[in-house]
């Protein structure tokens, strides 16, 4: 593989191509090289999943021209090459737990891939497959109850993508709360504890399990007050929605409101109840998604409609299943954008000419089709309650569902993204 790193000398997603351009399947023979290459277009930054769509589209585009050749069925043909834990990735590294089998069984058994042989003239249905490995940093985080009862958790994780939510469904289940007694708040890096970088698909895995420790250890102290305060054995109590009981006698009791009040004055008696926690991931916990998409193609002018799609995903353990589903559709949609619209076209000079919102084409609300998501379940052993990052992997096999989708619609096959309405004339003709 050979990659336009433009004038970016530091970083480049070559890397990340070569490693995930063998998508989740298992190969006994492989031989890939990836270079990058530095030119005199601008630089670049990080974009959701970056390096992998592309992967994935000339991967999962040759695999579904094999099935064809073979008189195979495109998915029992990857389900027959899914990895699973402990096949050996082409890193030479063995895989951790993974849903890759899971997601592909989860479109087989949908509706619309049923359909595929039964369409009007110049509609298809495709699919394709894709991942993400998901990151690893150290993390920090820290709880404390106030006076009132509530907690707080803070860490230094930027919000991007509404993980707060996630991080107060963790402390409130590791501690004994409604999450709406719990707030979250993000500290800046100068004053708040570490958390490395708010990206990569690591964020709830990494400060996620940091939040988690932290929670449990504020338990701790509040089990050590109520233990005094009510003259039982630390071991023998509970805390249930915010009551600190006896196990098998709730009328003994107290509140945790009632020992943060005790603890937070003047000359007060306990600990005050603040828990720290801090996370070293170093098990890996890929996320997979599987796409099912429908297409509709005008011969006379090589446009191609939407008209359905379908994102299976493996979230781990689906904390907050609202924002897991809007990540779902918002990396589908943006490799809807991947697939039809957008492109860095340049000039021979090198000179951009699609550089403003005017001539760079995004998928706006009417040409984006209604996204079924389907949340699929393969908890990491080492994430928060089994959750992992999944901010990444939607994004990945869209592209190249949409393409297997326009090359059973019509018999011609793309290689160059996105398929714009000329591509597609030219190859309907050729």
């Amino acid at each position: 593989m050979i990659v336009d790193r433009g004038s970016n000398a530091g970083w480049g997603v070559e890397g990340i191509t070569t490693a995930l351009v063998a998508g989740p399947y298992r190969w006994d023979a492989h031989d890939i090289r990836g270079y990058g290459v530095q030119t005199n277009r601008f630089t670049f930054g990080a974009y959701r999943a970056p390096g992998a769509p592309t992967a994935a589209f000339a991967l999962e585009s040759l695999l579904d021209e094999l099935a064809e050749t073979l008189g195979l069925d495109p998915i029992e043909m990857r389900l027959q090459n899914a990895v699973v834990e402990g096949d050996m990735a082409i890193s030479g590294n063995p895989y951790p737990t993974i849903g890759a089998v899971a997601v592909l069984e989860r479109i087989r058994e949908h509706p619309l891939w049923a359909e595929r042989n039964s369409l009007p003239e110049n509609e298809g249905i495709g699919m394709a497959n894709g991942h993400w490995p998901g990151g690893n940093e150290p993390a920090a985080a820290v709880c404390r109850v106030d006076t009132d009862g509530t907690m707080t958790v803070v860490t230094s994780a930027a919000d991007m993508s509404g993980v707060s939510t996630g991080f107060a469904a963790i402390a409130a289940a590791a501690f004994g709360l409604s999450p709406d007694k719990v707030r979250v708040v993000t500290a800046d890096t100068s004053s708040g504890p570490y958390a490395g970088a708010s990206g990569g698909s690591k964020v709830t895995y990494t400060v996620g399990k940091a939040v988690l420790r932290a929670a449990e250890s504020a338990r701790e102290k509040v089990l050590a007050a109520a233990s005094q305060e009510l003259e039982i054995a630390r071991d023998d109590l509970e805390v249930v929605d915010g009551v600190v009981r006896a196990v098998g006698a709730p009328d003994r009791s107290t509140t945790v409101e009632e020992i943060a009040r005790k603890a937070l004055r003047f000359g007060g008696r306990y600990e005050p109840v603040e828990g720290h926690g801090g996370s070293a991931q170093t098990s890996g916990a890929p996320s997979v998604a599987a796409h099912l998409s429908h297409v509709r193609v005008d011969r006379e002018t090589g446009e191609v409609e939407l008209l359905g799609h379908v994102v299976a995903q493996d979230v781990g353990r689906a904390l907050n299943p609202a924002l897991v589903e809007g990540q779902m559709r918002g990396g589908a949609t943006q490799g809807m954008g991947w697939a039809l619209f957008e492109q860095l076209d340049h000039d021979d000079d090198g000179r951009l000419l699609t550089g403003s919102f005017l001539d760079y084409a995004i998928p706006t609300a009417e040409r984006v089709p209604e996204i079924e998501t389907l949340i699929v379940e393969v908890p990491a052993p080492d994430g928060p309650f089994g959750a992992k990052g999944i901010g990444e992997a939607s994004v990945v096999g869209a592209p190249a569902a949409i393409a297997n989708a326009v090359a059973a619609a019509t018999g011609a096959r793309l290689r160059e993204l996105p398929m714009t309405a000329p591509r597609v004339w030219t190859a309907l003709r050729s």
